[in-house]
């Protein structure tokens, strides 16, 4: 491989390294020229159907998706976070999608979308590309993933809305007709925009859609499929003097003809039986009180509406079947209930954040796994934070008179996770519930585990034992000089620090594995995060429960990005807007997000979406020169010195490939980097060090480094440090910064980890061994469960899984589980379950 292998700037001799990839030259990084797939569609539809895909999320972060089925397309609307593990885990196939609709633009609806897109990008040789659709502010969503998305990926990008016009692909009429988007032979397609109804109301058009603002409009989409003709009969037709041919097939087209035998007209409905009416699809978001009184208004759904205690009139269109994608405090009001009995006999399917899957896990094969490391590990694997269902009874039940007002209509029913509503054929029209997954208990998990690995159960006992042990025990290390463990966990508290890796997998999520994550609970003094990929939030809630999510999220400090690869920031936007809601009202300091100048781009763009009250710092403000730098100047400023720049001169402030930021932007950023001193401060840290490595343009690592603390009788104890590599070779800065950590791929595979700048099992042990501990995570999704490594240095060494969460106080015992851990998974060392391959790095 061309320029594969060769020396680095800053001296590691002979460290192999794509040195393309580290600049940004890689052709192998290049957009594809990618195209859409072009289908035959089938204008019989011999199957379609709606489907729920995530209804709710067992942890509500994000909108639940919908599947529009059909022979030869597939519609999805909504995709949130967590869609890709979803599909991936219930093997419906993401490469099959044509069409993907949002019905709001935020993160709630949107964040699994750059994921799904990058996923879609690199899906065979070629690549594929998929037809994107949203109402008009959904340009500025399009306009952030630009900053790390191919182009490419995005050209079949449509708005439409007021807002929209200027734009070819763009379609942009009044806010009180419907936007027909597709016509053909298999359904009709069209959205009607909601907004909020509090809004100033102008003479105009035009002055209406200015005061609309972004992430304030909704949609309702109609899914019409065309009605099935009726079954000719030539016996009729020969009755009427037609002789077979060409003239049946106009007749079956819906065209009169003459007769061959008698001085007549024949007319379609002469020799064709009755013709079915097309089945309709409603879905409708209507996010907030102020949306439902827009929508009660709408005379467009005029046709749609139906008294049941009368006949159908000739104009109305029978709707079969509305999917309520509205939340709970919406839909249980007396005005959207009467509001859904105007739809007659349709079926409605409440598919927002119902209580009732709250302890039914969405990804059933991580929770199989969870609940597997829990039994063997409670102290490094708790149990989820699921709710209880006694909070059911906190919720306000339906009113009785809601339940009158219904009483004409079919009654409504709870989403559940793949429940169908079959369009056609005809014959099955209506609920299936077969595919809906069983649910499975903890207890049924656990007997499995010991009727599969009965050795399980000794092992458990023996990993509890490990905490039953005495201190002096604990002591004994005998690698370290001295016998002693580090002076920084003497007199160690359980509420000093935890780690908790939410995602420990690379590139895209998996069953098993989400992607990059880590949360450092500093308890009462706050917390951070270290990279958020796509599914953080979630992670969060499946840790901590709902309510403990939430308190996590309002205790944040600072969250630290490592580089722009999508696997390490897409969930960032979701987690920032839920801050943004939680602390509204409040006094509270935007958090700071401290990542490569790139992620700014994306954030800047985003935040005309919706504001995600934070404060940005470039990687490179945070390094170890330009803290000194700082500090320099502050001295010098109380010495009455004025030095107009923050760093001194030849301070290291440049990448292997980049030099640092304008004077501006260092002028600008110095407001924020005293406030990030202050809060880290006010965590109890002294400092966040952020440190290039050799991955792509703008990458880092970061270490952590704790205040000294007193104990009870007065002695300093030095702070604990920790440090997080990011993706990377092994490079001398990891070294310096950190004594290093690693997670890897298998040795066989360094000509792939050099092409991709990882690092493989061993080089991670290597580089890593002057810690005191390291944690191997961000593994390639090559390995589901767990990697195969040699034994070497596995005295310090742990594996890590999603959720695992270690606190300082328990550290030591690491290594000692990890055997226990082989045992769990000895059947299954390695899964092939994608042939993407990514790596990143861990140490405490």
């Amino acid at each position: 491989m061309e320029e594969n292998k060769g020396s680095m700037k800053g001296g590691a001799e002979g460290l192999g390294f794509n040195r393309k990839r580290a600049e940004g030259k890689d052709e192998s990084d290049r957009p594809k020229k990618l195209q859409l797939k072009v289908r035959t569609l089938n204008p019989a539809n011999t199957i379609a159907y709606v489907q729920v895909l995530g209804t709710g999320m067992d942890t509500q972060d994000t909108s639940p998706s919908v599947l529009l089925f059909f022979d030869k397309q597939r519609f999805i609307f909504n995709a949130g976070e967590g869609l890709q593990r979803f599909c991936n885990e219930h093997k419906i196939k993401l490469s099959k999608i044509d069409h993907i609709f949002l019905s709001r633009v935020c993160s709630e609806t949107a964040g699994g979308l750059p994921g799904l897109l990058l996923t879609l990008a690199n899906m065979g040789d070629e690549g594929m590309s998929v037809n994107l659709w949203g109402p008009s502010d959904f340009r500025y969503f399009v306009d952030a993933m630009k900053s790390f998305i191919p182009n490419a990926a995005m050209v079949n990008t449509r708005s439409f809305g007021p807002g929209s016009n200027g734009s070819s692909r763009s379609i942009s009429r009044s806010f009180d007709d419907p936007f027909v988007l597709i016509d053909d032979e298999v359904v009709k397609l069209s959205a009607i925009l909601l907004r909020p109804n509090h809004l100033e109301v102008s003479e105009t058009l035009e002055e209406k859609s200015n005061v609309t603002k972004p992430g304030d409009l909704s949609v309702i989409y109609i899914c019409e499929l065309p009605e099935i003709k009726g079954k000719f009969d030539p016996t009729k037709a020969a009755a009427l003097g037609l002789r077979p041919g060409p003239k049946y097939r106009e007749l079956q087209l819906g065209n009169s003809v003459k007769s061959d035998r008698q001085d007549i007209m024949v007319h379609p409905s002469d020799v064709m039986g009755p013709s079915v009416p097309g089945p309709i699809v409603l879905l409708v978001d209507c996010p907030t009180s102020s949306h439902l009184q827009e929508l009660l208004s709408l005379q467009c759904l005029a046709p749609y509406y139906i008294d049941t205690a009368y006949d159908v009139p000739e104009s109305s269109k029978l709707v079969n079947c509305v999917i309520h994608l509205s939340p709970l405090c919406v839909t249980k009001t007396d005005d959207y209930q009467i509001w859904m009995s105007k739809f007659g006999a349709a079926q409605h399917i409440m598919a927002g954040h119902e209580m009732k899957n709250i302890e039914v896990p969405i990804l059933k094969a991580s929770a199989r796994i969870a609940a597997r490391l829990n039994y063997l590990c409670p102290q490094f694997f708790p149990s989820p934070g699921f709710w209880s269902l006694d909070h059911m009874n906190l919720l306000p039940c339906s009113n009785t008179s809601n339940k009158n007002l219904l009483s004409r209509t079919r009654e409504p029913i709870a989403a559940e996770n793949l429940l169908k509503f079959h369009l056609r054929p005809y014959a099955i029209l209506g609920l299936d519930k077969t595919g809906i997954p069983n649910p499975s208990s903890s207890s049924e998990i656990i007997d499995e585990l010991i009727s599969e690995i009965p050795e399980i159960v000794d092992a458990s006992k023996e990993v509890k034992q490990l905490w039953s042990e005495s201190h002096e025990t604990m002591t004994e290390e005998p690698w370290l000089p001295d016998s002693l463990m580090p002076s920084c966990l003497e007199d160690i508290s359980r509420e000093d620090m935890e780690i908790v890796l939410l995602g420990t997998g690379s590139s895209q999520p998996s069953k098993y594995r989400n992607v990059s994550s880590i949360f450092i609970n500093l308890f009462s003094k706050g917390s951070l995060l270290l990279d958020c990929g796509e599914g953080t939030l979630g992670q969060l809630k499946r840790r901590f429960g709902v309510e403990g999510a939430d308190e996590a999220v309002r205790g944040l400090k600072c969250i630290w990005i490592s580089h722009i690869h999508a696997d390490h920031h897409t969930g960032l936007a979701r987690i920032l807007a839920l801050r943004r809601d939680l602390l509204k009202g409040s006094p509270h300091e935007p958090v700071i997000v401290v990542g490569p100048r790139q992620l700014k781009r994306f954030l800047d763009a985003y935040q005309r979406l919706e504001d995600l009250d934070m404060q940005f710092l470039d990687c490179w403000h945070t390094t170890e020169a330009s803290l000194e730098a700082l500090e320099l100047n502050d001295e010098n400023a109380k010495n009455g010195n004025v030095d107009s720049s923050l760093f001194a001169k030849g301070s290291r402030m440049q990448s292997y490939w980049k030099r640092p930021g304008s004077p501006t932007q260092i002028a600008t950023a110095t407001p924020i980097l005293k406030s990030l001193k202050n809060v880290l401060e006010g965590a109890g840290l002294e400092a966040l060090i952020s440190f290039p490595v050799v991955h792509c343009p703008q990458a880092f690592g970061v270490a952590l480094k704790a205040a000294n603390r007193v104990n009870k009788v007065g002695k300093t104890i030095p702070g604990w440090k920790i440090v997080y590599s990011g993706d990377t070779r092994p490079c001398p800065e990891i070294t310096k910064a950190s004594d290093g950590a690693t997670a890897t791929f298998e040795d066989s595979m360094v000509d792939e980890a050099i092409a991709r700048n990882h690092s493989t099992t061993n080089e991670a042990v290597e580089v890593g061994a002057g810690a005191y501990r390291i944690i191997l995570t961000h593994f390639s999704q090559r390995y589901p469960k767990i990697p195969v490594f040699e034994e070497s240095h596995m005295h310090k060494t742990c594996i890590a899984f999603d959720m695992m969460s270690v606190n300082l106080a328990d550290i030591h015992v690491l290594p000692k589980v990890l055997p226990h851990l082989k045992l769990l998974f000895k059947n299954e060392m390695i899964v092939d379950e994608s042939d993407d391959v990514n790596l990143v790095t861990a140490v405490a």
